[in-house]
């Protein structure tokens, strides 16, 4: 097993974020983000020093819980270590646009998994990659946000920064939603 590094962001909005990753690929990579209130297993220890994509992805996630737009690459995760289906779905996910949500039916489709909606939701029910990889703007159907790793309220935050607005009984306003559905290749 390749040795595991990990990075604290502490003092966020939303309370302690936690970077891993390795070199495994003879480069670094993001191995998995364990958000505020994340009760699973992690290094023990931080590396000495971050290696400079660990520090542009740390920044970026800083900026985002703080509101602000930030961009991350496909490039710097461990996908390899997701199934053919969650990586489908996550790379779906990842073209969700800021400011915009799709939903789990939504993203089936887009994967070519007609009628996977709950596959889809737990696939991204266990994102590695949480904040680095979007999954905060995939809602149910019916506009109710749904879950996440970070608590739905930290979700709805990140939704709400990013402009996306709800209604009197907490749903999605349906002008965010994102409609690009291609059929797959």
């Amino acid at each position: 097993m390749p040795a595991l590094y990990r990075k604290s962001l502490t003092g966020t909005p939303f309370g302690n974020v936690h970077l891993v990753w390795s070199e495994s690929r003879g480069k670094p990579a993001i191995v998995r983000i364990f958000l505020p209130g994340t009760r699973e297993w992690m290094p023990a220890g931080s590396t000495p020093g971050s290696c400079d994509m660990v520090l542009r992805v740390s920044g970026g996630i800083e900026g985002l819980l703080s509101g602000r737009a930030a961009s991350f690459s496909l490039d710097d995760l461990a996908l390899e270590e997701c199934t053919p289906f969650q990586r489908g779905v996550l790379e779906a996910e990842y073209e969700v646009p800021r400011g915009r949500v799709t939903t789990y039916g939504l993203l089936a489709r887009k994967t070519g998994n007609h009628g996977a909606a709950r596959a889809v939701g737990s696939a991204l029910a266990r994102n590695p990659f949480p904040l680095l990889n979007p999954c905060h703007r995939a809602d149910r159907s019916d506009g109710n946000p749904g879950g996440y790793q970070g608590g739905a309220g930290m979700k709805r935050r990140l939704l709400e920064m990013e402009g996306v607005e709800f209604d009197d009984r907490g749903r999605v306003v349906t002008d965010r939603l994102w409609f690009d559905v291609p059929k797959p290749s």
